[in-house]
C-alpha cells in the first residue's frame, strides 16, 4: 500500500524546514567588503568574514551563520613566502656557547684558558690555551649533545664535534639540520596561522608548498602588504645581558656580543652578549597593559623553564642593566634592581596603545623562528571576484532552468514535483554550508552546478521504473511503490561511488579541489534525500487527496 507513517512525514519536513532556516541568512544579511572596512576589521581585531549589516529584520534568536566566500569570490591578498632555514643553524648555535663556555671552564685545569673565536653563521669556534686537553675537551663538548628529535634521526645526536689545532668546533649534524628544517616549516606554518586568526581573519588557505615555501591566501584583506604586515612582522623577543652603551654605531661589540640600537633613545647603540637568557619562545602569554605612569605597555608571562631562568639571572645581577630587545632594537635597558620570580613583567616604551595591542597580538602567536622572504605576491581585487560570482550565477540560472523544463516537459506533473525538489535541494546544500561555515570559492559553484545536472538522476530511475511497472498494468499506487523499491538500490549504489570520490578528493586535494568536494559531496547527500523522501512525500500527498484511476508519467 503506497503510504508514508506520520512520524516520517513530520520528520522529513522538519529536516526540510531546518535546512531553509539555515540558509536564508545568505539573502537576508550583505558583505562590507571595501577597502578600509577590511583595514578598519585587522586594526580593530575583528572578524573579516563576518564584516556585514543586517539588510532586514533578521530575528537575532535565530541562526544566522553565512556561507563565507572565498579568495577568487570575495577577492583578497595571495602570498608565496619562503623560510629561510638556514637562519635557525646559527641561532641555534649562537645559544650554545653559553654551555660550551661553562663546561669547559669547569675543566680549565685541563683544557687551559678558552676563547671564543670569530666564526662562520652555523659554527661555534673556541680556542684552548692547552692543546694536548684537545680529547678532554671534546669529550665535555659532546656530552652535551642530545638525541635528534625525528624519526629518521633515530640512533643520532644534533651536534657535530671536532677539534682543529687547538680550537674546538661545534655545529649541526646533519640529522639535526633534517630535523631542524621540518619543525622550523611546521612552527612557521603554525604561527602564521595563529597571527592571522589573531586579527580575526576566517577561513584563510595556509599550506606548505614543496620543501621550505608557504602559500597563504586571506579572503578580504584590502592589499598584499596588509597581509604582509601581519605576518612578516618577526617579533623575535629576547632579553639579554648589557655589555656596554655608546653612541658610536662603528663601535667593535667585541666576539660572541652585537651592537643594538636603542628604539626610545636616538642615536644610542647598546652592547649585548649575543647569547640571550630568555627567548619570546618561552613566553606563554602577552597582554596590552598600562605601566605606572599611565602609559600603554605589555605584560608578559614565561613558562615554567622561562621563569625559572629568569628568576636565578635576576636574583644574581642585581644592579646590572638587562637589555629587553625586540626585533634586534633595544626597547629598554633597565637596571634589575631585586630579584624577580614568578617569570612575570612588564615591557614599557614610548608604545601607543595600538602599538601595545599589535606587539601583545605578535609576542602571544609566537615568534617566526626563521626569516620570510616573499617570492610571489599578488592581490585579487573585490571586482574580480563579483564577475566570478555573476559568472557563477548565470552558469547555476541557465543550468536549473534547463532542468527545470528538460523535467516538466519529460515527466509532466511527477516533473513538477522532481522540480520542487531540485529547489529545495540548493537551499539544503547552502544549509549545510552555511551549518559548517564552509568557504565557497569558484570551484565550489562549479560543484552546486553539476550538482543541478545530477540531482534529477535519481527521479529519473524512479520514474523510468515506475513508466515499466504501468506497463504490466500495475495499478497507479502499486506502480509507485514497486517503482521506488525497485531504483533504490541503483540510487544508492551510484550515489555511493560518486561520494567515495568526492571524500578522496577532499582527503588528498587542496584549496580549490576541496571546495569543489565539498559542494559535490553535500550535494550528492541532498539530492539523495530529496529524490526518495520529498519527491515521495510530495507524489504520496498528491495521490491520497486525488485518487487517480489512470497514471502518466
Amino acid at each position: 500500500m503506497l503510504q508514508i507513517e506520520s512520524w516520517k512525514r513530520v520528520l522529513i519536513w522538519a529536516t526540510v524546514a531546518l535546512g531553509l532556516l539555515l540558509a536564508m541568512p545568505n539573502a537576508f544579511y550583505s558583505r562590507v567588503e571595501t577597502h578600509n572596512d577590511a583595514v578598519k576589521a585587522i586594526d580593530l581585531g575583528a572578524d573579516t568574514t563576518e564584516n556585514r549589516d543586517a539588510a532586514s529584520t533578521w530575528p537575532g534568536f535565530l541562526p544566522s551563520g553565512l556561507v563565507n566566500l572565498g579568495l577568487d569570490l570575495r577577492g583578497g591578498a595571495h602570498l608565496l613566502a619562503e623560510v629561510q632555514v638556514q637562519d635557525v643553524y646559527a641561532a641555534r648555535i649562537d645559544a650554545l656557547w653559553p654551555d660550551v663556555r661553562d663546561v669547559l671552564r669547569d675543566a680549565r685545569a685541563e683544557v687551559g684558558t678558552i676563547r671564543l673565536q670569530p666564526s662562520a653563521p652555523g659554527e661555534l669556534r673556541v680556542r684552548i690555551s692547552e692543546p694536548e686537553g684537545m680529547d678532554r675537551a671534546l669529550e665535555l663538548v659532546r656530552g652535551l649533545a642530545r638525541p635528534v628529535v625525528s624519526l629518521t634521526g633515530a640512533g643520532a645526536t644534533d651536534l657535530a664535534v671536532s677539534g682543529e689545532e687547538d680550537e674546538v668546533v661545534v655545529t649541526l649534524s646533519e640529522a639535526e639540520k633534517t630535523a631542524t628544517d621540518e619543525r622550523t616549516i611546521q612552527q612557521s606554518l603554525e604561527i602564521i596561522r595563529r597571527r592571522i586568526d589573531e586579527v580575526g581573519t576566517r577561513e584563510p588557505t595556509i599550506q606548505r608548498q614543496g620543501f621550505d615555501r608557504i602559500l597563504i591566501q586571506v579572503p578580504g584583506i584590502g592589499s598584499a602588504q596588509e597581509l604582509k604586515d601581519i605576518i612578516g612582522t618577526t617579533a623575535q623577543l629576547t632579553f639579554q645581558p648589557v655589555v656596554g652603551r655608546s653612541t658610536d654605531p662603528g663601535t667593535s661589540p667585541g666576539v660572541g656580543n652585537e651592537l643594538l640600537p636603542s628604539l626610545d633613545e636616538e642615536g644610542v647603540f647598546y652592547t649585548l652578549e649575543q647569547a640571550p637568557v630568555v627567548t619570546g619562545e618561552e613566553l606563554v602569554d602577552a597582554q596590552p597593559a598600562f605601566d605606572q605612569n599611565g602609559q600603554p605597555a605589555v605584560n608578559f608571562r614565561f613558562n615554567p623553564a622561562g621563569a625559572r631562568k629568569f628568576g636565578d639571572y635576576t636574583a644574581e645581577n642585581i644592579g646590572s642593566p638587562f637589555a629587553i630587545v625586540l626585533d634586534d632594537e633595544v626597547i629598554s635597558a633597565p637596571v634589575i634592581q631585586s630579584h624577580i620570580p614568578g617569570g612575570s613583567g612588564i615591557i614599557t616604551g614610548n608604545f601607543t596603545i595600538e602599538e601595545s595591542t599589535n606587539l601583545a597580538i605578535l609576542l602571544r602567536a609566537g615568534a617566526l623562528p626563521a626569516e620570510l622572504e616573499f617570492l610571489e605576491e599578488r592581490t585579487i581585487g573585490p571586482e574580480l571576484g563579483q564577475d566570478s560570482i555573476d559568472a557563477g550565477k548565470i552558469a547555476t540560472i541557465v543550468a536549473f532552468v534547463a532542468v527545470l523544463v528538460f523535467m516538466g516537459l519529460s515527466y509532466g506533473l511527477f516533473g513538477l514535483f522532481a522540480n520542487i525538489a531540485l529547489i529545495l535541494n540548493i537551499a539544503l546544500i547552502f544549509g549545510l554550508l552555511s551549518l559548517i561555515g564552509a568557504t565557497l570559492t569558484l570551484p565550489g559553484i562549479a560543484g552546486i552546478v553539476l550538482t543541478v545536472g545530477m540531482a534529477v538522476d535519481a527521479n529519473v530511475l524512479v520514474f523510468e521504473r515506475i513508466r515499466e511497472e504501468l506497463r504490466t498494468a500495475r495499478g497507479p499506487a502499486r506502480a509507485i511503490e514497486l517503482g521506488y523499491e525497485k531504483a533504490l538500490s541503483a540510487i544508492v549504489d551510484a550515489n555511493i561511488t560518486t561520494f567515495i570520490t568526492a571524500v578522496i578528493l577532499y582527503l588528498m586535494g587542496s584549496g580549490p579541489v576541496r571546495g569543489f568536494a565539498v559542494t559535490l559531496g553535500f550535494g550528492i547527500l541532498t539530492s539523495v534525500f530529496t529524490a526518495i523522501f520529498v519527491t515521495r512525500l510530495l507524489i504520496v500527498m498528491w495521490f491520497e487527496r486525488r485518487r487517480p484511476k489512470t497514471l502518466e508519467v
